[in-house]
């Protein structure tokens, strides 16, 4: 990590965390808690040349397991930036500190270790309020707490045992995800702060895009809908396990769309950014075609 001396403020320990996440291998039992009901799981995190294995196993119920693999040090968000800067914890926290009032609370015990708790107070009201406890020894993040505007808890998350995190001792290098664009429909409003997320996108797929402010996540679905409409969602709201959805019908030159928000935001906030969706691009994109098809 860059430094081996213990943070002492709020913004130090947000670029602690985000370093811990590439820098331990560990294991652990956790529990999360949400609308769907309590869940017990099983976390591996293991490192080996150069790359994170990330494992997630539900204890209870069918056996799920839900494996990711990613570079160490390509971060999970990636800002908008025009300088040629490459993104970095310091990046990501100063970035967090213009939408959310962060505060450190030392003193705090998780799961038989010492922790510090962050406390995320949203400076607008298009986002909710996080709470996180971080390991003091390592940094590691051991509960997060999502809660909603009339300060209802929404989600816990919480390890309840952290079995010896084993440090990295390789090079970690921050990595430069490229933001993939060009989608034919483009988000005209996004609560500030919220900027294009990397993507891959399968073939001439280009119906997904996804933003972040670095602690929230939006992802937004936008697809033809056939004349019948048999695979049509019922527009309106609807909540999914933690986070909540927003579906949109809407007409252009090119026929009827689907347009769906999902994301741990506010029902306004990702109806707002639903029915911001323009499709602009695409009749243009559609009269030039045409143009062209009438040339000689």
């Amino acid at each position: 990590m860059a430094s081996l001396q213990a943070p002492s403020s709020a913004t130090q320990w947000l670029e602690r965390g985000l370093w811990a996440s590439h820098c331990y291998a560990f294991q652990a039992r956790a529990v999360a808690i949400d609308p769907i009901g309590v869940r017990t799981l099983a976390l591996s995190h293991r490192i080996q040349d150069g790359i994170r294995q990330q494992v997630v196993q539900y204890l209870d119920g069918p056996s799920v397991s839900i494996e990711r693999r990613s570079p160490v040090g390509r971060l999970a968000w990636t800002e908008e930036d025009s300088t040629g800067e490459l993104p970095s914890p310091a990046r990501w926290a100063a970035h967090l500190e213009q939408f959310y009032s962060v505060e450190l609370e030392d003193n705090a015990r998780v799961a038989g270790r010492e922790a510090v708790k962050l406390m995320f107070e949203p400076r607008d009201q298009w986002r909710f309020s996080h709470e996180w406890w971080l390991d003091q020894d390592t940094g590691l993040l051991l509960k997060h707490v999502l809660i909603d505007q009339q300060g209802r808890i929404i989600e816990t998350f919480q390890i309840t045992q952290l079995q010896s995190p084993q440090k990295y001792t390789g090079i970690v290098r921050v990595d430069d995800s490229k933001v993939v664009l060009g989608t034919p429909w483009q988000v005209t409003w996004l609560p500030e702060g919220f900027v294009t997320q990397p993507i891959n996108f399968t073939g001439n797929d280009r119906r997904q895009r996804v933003y972040s402010d670095g602690l929230a996540t939006v992802s937004i679905f936008v697809e033809p809908l056939s004349s019948d409409a048999t695979t049509a969602l019922k527009e309106g709201v609807q909540q999914l396990g933690v986070s909540a959805v927003a579906i949109e019908h809407t007409m252009s030159a090119e026929g009827r769309w689907q347009m769906v928000a999902i994301g741990e935001l506010p029902v306004v906030t990702l109806q707002r950014i639903v029915r911001s969706i323009n499709f602009d691009s695409l009749q243009s994109q559609a009269s030039s075609d045409s143009q062209d098809e009438g040339k000689p």
